[in-house]
């Protein structure tokens, strides 16, 4: 497993960021969890719900996730979903 930094700035500007993006996400039955943030400033999330299982979750993921955490938190390279394909139903936390 890749081991994930700890600094509580970058962690609070992620979570920030998506916050943003979690009400789309779930307008469609789905949820985006936060996994951490590697040494190369890589984003692992998890794509739950029904993200989990669409067909467009990898342009969902670049296009959308990707772009808006990038340009709202210096730091972050990248985003990569290492959440499980699961078509099961997410209650909101």
């Amino acid at each position: 497993m890749t081991e994930m930094l700890h600094d509580a700035n970058l962690e609070a500007g992620v979570l920030a960021a998506l916050d943003v993006i979690r009400p789309a996400l779930q307008s469609d039955g789905g949820y985006i969890e936060y996994i951490g943030v590697d040494a190369n400033g890589i984003l692992h999330v998890a794509l739950l719900g029904a993200c989990g299982t669409c067909a467009i979750s990898t342009m969902t993921l670049k296009a959308g996730v990707e772009r808006i955490v990038m340009d709202r938190v210096p730091g972050i390279t990248g985003v990569v979903n290492d959440g499980e394909s699961s078509n099961e139903e997410v209650s909101e936390v």
